[in-house]
This record gives C-alpha cells, sequence and structure tokens, in this order.
C-alpha cells in the first residue's frame, strides 16, 4: 500500500547492549492507516521506540525498507520533514525559557513566517489552554503542562504526520484527557498519527492497533474487533459478603484453575479465562459476564499465568490485614514552604501497618513534596511527622533503616550494572558479609535480572529499571516502603507484575505509601487522599472517594471521573476566592 503514510517493509534494527547486541526490531512490515490514529503497543523492549525514531529519519534500519509519506527509501526525504511532526518520550524544551518563547524558537526552526507564528502560536496556546501561562518558565510547569507545550511545539507547522512516543506517560488524568482530546481533533485536519502508550483506554480510542512483541509484529487490527474475539472469557466476580477482604479474594481467584487473569476494578475482580475452558466457582462468589477489555486482549496474546513467586520473611504472616490500631505513620498539619510559595498546607493523615495507602493528585498538587518529606528528605516547614513513632524532624535518620524508597526517577546509577547498583544499595544501607552476598543472590533471582546482571542501568529497558528499583529497596527487608509513581511509563505487563509484588508485601504486613497517575492503581489501595493545591480534598476508602464525586449525571463514577470531578471544581472555588 504505497499511498500509506507509512510504510516498513521488513526493517531490521539491532543495538550493542553491555557485551551482547539486540535486535529492537526484527523483519518488521506494516502500513498505517491514512487520517486515522494509530495506536504503537507492547511491552518494554519490544521495539516501539525504536520504531518512532526510525520513522522519523533519526535512525537507519540495518536491513529494509521504509517508505514515508508516500517517498521510495531511495529518495532525499529532506522536503518531508516539514511534513512531519514528532514528539520524543522527553521533548526537548529549553526549560529557562518561558512558554511564549519555546514557541517562537521552534516556529523559527520550523521556517514559518512572523505573520503564521504568531497565529499559529495563538491557536496552539487557546488549544492546550496554556494562554494564561505564556509568560511562565517551561521548567516551573507541571509535567502535564510540559507535554502539552511539547505537543504544541510539534504542531506549529501542520504536519501529514505525527509520530508521538508515549506522549501521555507521567501527566495527571486531567491532562491526559485534554492531551488525548488534541490527538483526536488532529483528524480534522488530515493528520496521521502514529503513538505508543502505556494506556489501555487509549488503545481503545484509537483506529487501529500494532501489537509488538520482542521486534515483531505480534498483530494489526482494529481495537474493536481484538476486543470481540475474547467474547464470553471475561468476568466480575463479587462476593456475597466480605467473607475474604478484597485483597485475598484477588489472590484466591489468581490461583484458580483455568483462570488466565485478575484484576482489581472498581466493581470487583475483572477474571479473564482462558480460551475454552471453564471455572469452578465457589460458594459466596457472584459472576458476571462483562464486555472484554483492551486489558484482556493485551494480557490474552503477551501475558503468561502471570503469578509472581516471591517468598516474603519467614517472621511475617502472609495473611496480614491491616488494623486501623496500628499507626505507623501520623501525619498532622504538615505543612512546607519555598519562599512565600506553599507547596504543602496543614496536610493530616495516618498509615496502619500493612496498608497500601495512595496520594492522588494533579502535577504540581503537592504529592512528590509531602513524599520526600514523609523519607525525610526534605526537612517540612512546620507540623509533625511520626514513622514508626519516630519524629522524623529530628531523628529522620532512626526512621531511615526501616524505610524502602522507590522515587519517581528510580535512583539508580546509570554508568554502573545492576550487580554494581545491588552493591552499592546493600553497603548503603548497611549490609555486610555473607547477609550482603544473600541479599543480593535474593534480588538476582527474585527480579529475575541474571541475565541483565551485567548491563549498565542506562541501557536497560524502563520494566526492568522498575525491577531493579524494587529489588534494592527491599535489599535490608524494610517494614515501610514509600513508592513515587514507580509505575509511570512502565508497560502494562511490568505494572501488572509490579503490583502483585506490592499485593504480598502487604499480605506480610509491610506498609506501603504509594503515588501514582493510574486511576486502576488507585483502586488497589485501602485507603487513599486525594490532593489539590497542597491541600487534602478528600481521604477515605477507594469507594468513599468515588462516592463524593456522585451526582445525578454521574451516579456511578469511575475513580477517574471521580478524581476529574472532585478536583475540577476545589480549582475552580479556588480561583473563584483569589480573583
Amino acid at each position: 500500500m504505497m499511498d500509506s503514510p507509512l510504510l516498513f517493509d521488513r526493517v531490521s534494527k539491532t543495538f550493542p547492549r553491555g557485551r551482547d547486541s539486540i535486535t529492537a526490531l526484527n523483519q518488521l512490515s506494516f502500513t498505517i492507516l491514512q487520517g486515522k490514529v494509530t495506536g504503537l503497543l507492547g511491552p518494554d523492549g519490544s521495539g516501539k521506540t525504536t520504531l518512532i525514531r526510525l520513522a522519523a529519519q533519526l535512525l537507519l534500519p540495518d536491513e529494509g525498507a521504509i517508505h514515508l509519506l508516500g517517498n521510495s527509501p531511495t529518495a532525499d526525504v529532506s522536503h518531508v520533514f516539514k511534513q512531519l511532526g514528532y514528539m520524543p518520550q522527553r521533548f526537548g524544551l529549553y526549560e529557562d525559557l518561558s512558554v511564549q518563547e519555546n514557541l517562537t524558537l521552534y516556529s523559527h526552526l520550523q521556517g514559518l513566517s512572523k505573520e503564521e507564528s504568531l497565529s499559529r502560536q495563538h491557536e496552539l496556546l487557546k488549544l492546550t489552554n496554556l494562554g494564561p501561562y505564556g509568560e511562565r518558565r517551561a521548567g516551573a510547569l507541571s509535567g502535564g503542562m510540559k507535554q502539552k507545550l511539547g505537543l504544541a511545539c510539534a504542531l506549529l507547522r501542520i504536519p501529514q504526520l505525527l509520530l508521538l512516543d508515549e506522549p501521555t506517560v507521567g501527566v495527571d488524568p486531567m491532562a491526559r484527557r485534554e492531551l488525548w482530546h488534541i490527538i483526536q481533533s488532529l483528524k480534522n485536519h488530515g493528520v496521521t498519527t502514529l503513538m505508543s502508550t502505556a494506556y489501555f483506554d487509549e488503545a481503545e480510542h484509537c483506529d487501529q492497533i500494532l501489537l509488538l512483541h520482542e521486534g515483531r509484529l505480534l498483530i494489526q487490527d482494529s481495537p474493536q474487533q481484538l476486543m470481540a474475539a475474547l467474547t464470553g472469557r471475561t468476568y466480575l466476580v463479587s462476593q456475597i459478603s466480605d467473607h475474604h477482604p478484597i485483597r485475598q479474594l484477588q489472590e484466591i481467584l489468581r490461583h484458580r484453575e483455568n483462570v488466565q487473569d485478575v484484576r482489581r476494578v472498581t466493581e470487583g475482580i475483572r477474571v479473564l479465562i482462558h480460551k475454552n475452558r471453564t471455572v469452578q466457582q465457589e460458594k459466596g462468589e457472584t459472576w458476571l459476564s462483562v464486555s472484554p477489555r483492551f486489558d484482556d486482549v493485551f494480557i490474552d496474546l503477551l501475558g503468561s499465568d502471570g503469578s509472581v513467586t516471591q517468598h516474603p520473611p519467614s517472621s511475617f504472616n502472609t495473611s496480614y490485614i491491616p488494623s486501623p490500631h496500628q499507626s505507623v505513620i501520623t501525619v498532622h498539619e504538615l505543612s512546607k514552604s519555598f519562599g512565600q510559595f506553599e507547596a504543602v498546607k496543614n496536610v493530616s493523615f495516618t498509615v496502619n501497618k500493612g496498608e497500601i495507602f495512595g496520594l492522588l493528585g494533579a502535577n504540581g498538587a503537592g504529592k512528590t513534596t509531602t513524599f520526600r518529606m514523609l523519607c525525610g528528605l526534605l526537612p517540612a516547614s512546620s507540623g509533625l511527622l511520626h514513622i514508626d513513632g519516630i519524629d522524623m524532624r529530628h531523628a529522620s535518620s532512626l526512621a531511615r533503616a526501616r524505610l524502602g524508597y522507590v522515587s519517581q526517577k528510580f535512583s539508580l546509577y546509570g554508568n554502573l550494572s545492576c550487580d554494581q547498583n545491588l552493591h552499592f544499595f546493600a553497603a548503603a544501607y548497611g549490609l555486610r558479609g555473607q547477609t550482603k552476598k544473600d541479599r543480593i543472590q535474593w534480588a538476582l533471582t527474585e527480579f529475575d535480572l541474571h541475565q541483565y546482571q551485567y548491563v549498565n542501568t542506562d541501557q536497560l529497558p524502563l520494566g526492568i529499571k522498575q525491577r531493579l528499583a524494587l529489588s534494592c529497596a527491599l535489599l535490608h527487608e524494610p517494614t515501610i516502603l514509600f513508592l513515587d509513581e514507580p509505575t509511570s511509563g512502565v508497560d502494562p505487563l511490568a505494572r501488572r507484575e509490579f503490583w502483585q509484588r506490592i499485593n504480598l508485601l502487604a499480605s506480610t504486613g509491610v506498609t506501603v505509601l504509594v503515588t501514582t497517575h493510574y486511576m486502576d492503581e488507585a483502586e488497589y489501595c485501602d485507603r487513599l487522599v486525594l490532593m489539590s493545591l497542597g491541600e487534602i480534598l478528600a481521604q477515605g476508602t477507594p469507594k468513599e472517594i468515588r462516592q463524593l464525586a456522585k451526582t445525578s449525571n454521574l451516579p456511578e463514577p469511575t475513580m477517574e471521573e471521580a478524581f476529574i470531578s472532585l478536583i475540577t471544581s476545589h480549582e475552580t472555588d479556588f480561583l473563584s476566592h483569589h480573583e
């Protein structure tokens, strides 16, 4: 199909990795639909970013041919660049320049006249809702605003083909919804979009899907056709009574014969069963047949049984149930100011032993600042903060020995191998001799890192980095685990595996405090707080948070709908009181 905006014909690409080499793409062939949105999905390391960089002419294939916008592979395609839009994972904004200055700079780089530039900038500032922030320094923008500015810079000249490498990673649900609206609206201008994504709800809104695995095209079809193929294999399971805590019911179902996958959702537990199989339903359970989702397609095509065999410390009971009388984290009227700016304002909550406790909020809500104070990495301006009975404002070093911490960008050393990172963190946590050797071997085995043992961390796929970061945080067997957006940008299979591990740790009595932008992950929390503009807007169980957003127009809100509704309402009230 030579009239396709993008055609790959048996394309291969290989890169060096450590002492070996890795084939990123292997004899890959496909075309995409003119004027439509094509979603690119696959596990970490499947070749998504390599594919997009090849399409953007930033890499050359080792084998095969790429036809871009109808041009032959041997033709001079320099003129095509004006018809091509590209936004990488980490867009090259100039953080010391303002929003307006970045747009002006990229207008010059794209050869727009002054009149074209001013007209287009005005349109894009309105489209992205960045108009009020034109003079703000790009480095001071929230994650969602940065992504919208990056997309605006890529759209200054309306392209025929737009290439987006995970444009919505790391942004809150409101910004993600705005970005997706912009992407969909481009179809009205005849723009063809190829975008990689880690969100299944975005995949469902694409016109077609390219699913990669180990550098090969596993399947290409519309999401509707892919989901329809699983009809009759997906169920929603709930309990007639609270015989088991929801987390335990999830694990019971996971290990039941013929069950391929389970995941916790708003209404209960979604179950995918193996093809042409039936499942024995136990007394007290209600099984309701439901329509397949793209999550189910992804797991059916790429997942195994999904089980994680982790051996928790023998000193813990693996069926631990949190008690409201065993609080291990106490926060009372905690505040943090940077000059005149109040990042966190009088925040109060408690976290109980063995709980999974979530901190939610839009970009810039104060989650990470709160998190860093909890970990002893940032001093509080005022308030009370106790971790396991220790006052973090005066004796934080005592509490740190009981904490494990996985930061937002993973605090790993990119120029060190997996093995060297493990040795460094083991020593930092005070492990010595045989204990240190045993724990490092445990990490390599438990997290399946042996094949990456001598590979530098900056060469690892994101999901493997996440595994390594979590293994480093668990080397000293902490009783409290802090996770700051640990799954941002990680592929769905790695996210599923990660949460199995977290659920298992919580079931042993480990206390987990987590921030996340994935609203399905909010459902995994026992309790959570919702932050907006540095304050706690709501707190309670996921069900209680959803109920707060219940209206006649939104009788059964999802967590994402509740998140957007509550925060939008709070920010609107704030602005009306400060005008």
